[in-house]
């Protein structure tokens, strides 16, 4: 674990930087992601027939091309930054939390949720690193932590197990190697037409 590094519930005064830092950690995946959602091939067809039918109304053939990629890409990030780029309210594990080093610096954000039904364990619903902190054990430190909090919320529910799930962009082979080595085992996740655009990686604890 990273030394002098510890965990507790973020302060109403550092809500500002807690989400200038989820959108930080937004906008280094989105453009990933939107490059692999529209370079597949049903999202390439849909492109082209756009293009095509807007060719009989736009003078310009650059525009009719470009516009429907502008707009596709437009929607991929806004859909992205409405789902991880804003805090999500308290729920019944607490938090969100941050992690600050000895210094008093904010380098890192984690907000747990319940899962749906029983049985489904804990779910990470934000989990970031400041860009000037990243490789240097803030994310496992934040993991261990989102761990023990999943543990005793089990325990005190009376879950019949405790299980965490932690969704992950396809672009981020980082935090898809860390949860790797950490245990965790893709188990699903969720897309368009037919391809993956966030996996899900959960281990039982």
């Amino acid at each position: 674990m990273a030394p002098g590094l510890s965990v507790r519930e973020m302060r109403d005064d550092e809500k500002s930087l807690v989400l200038e830092m989820l959108k930080a950690g937004v906008k280094d995946t989105e453009n990933r992601v939107a490059l692999h959602a529209l370079t597949r091939p049903p999202a390439l067809l849909l492109l082209a027939a756009a293009s095509s039918g807007l060719r009989f109304l736009l003078a310009s053939f650059a525009l009719a091309l470009l516009l429907p990629v502008f707009l596709a890409v437009a929607a991929v990030k806004l859909g992205l930054r409405a789902r991880w780029g804003s805090l999500p309210p308290p729920g019944g594990l607490g938090g969100p939390w941050v992690a600050v080093r000895g210094s008093g610096d904010v380098c890192g954000v984690l907000a747990l949720a319940p899962g749906t039904n029983a049985g489904d364990g804990a779910r990470v619903t934000r989990l970031s690193v400041s860009r000037w902190h990243r490789r240097r054990g803030v994310g496992r430190r934040l993991l261990a932590f989102a761990e023990a909090r999943a543990r005793a919320w089990a325990g005190g529910m009376g879950e019949p197990r405790a299980r965490l799930v932690v969704p992950v962009a396809v672009a981020a082979w980082g935090v898809a190697g860390m949860l790797e080595g950490c245990g965790y085992q893709a188990d699903g996740g969720w897309g368009c037409m037919g391809y993956l655009l966030v996996r899900e990686f959960s281990k039982d604890l």
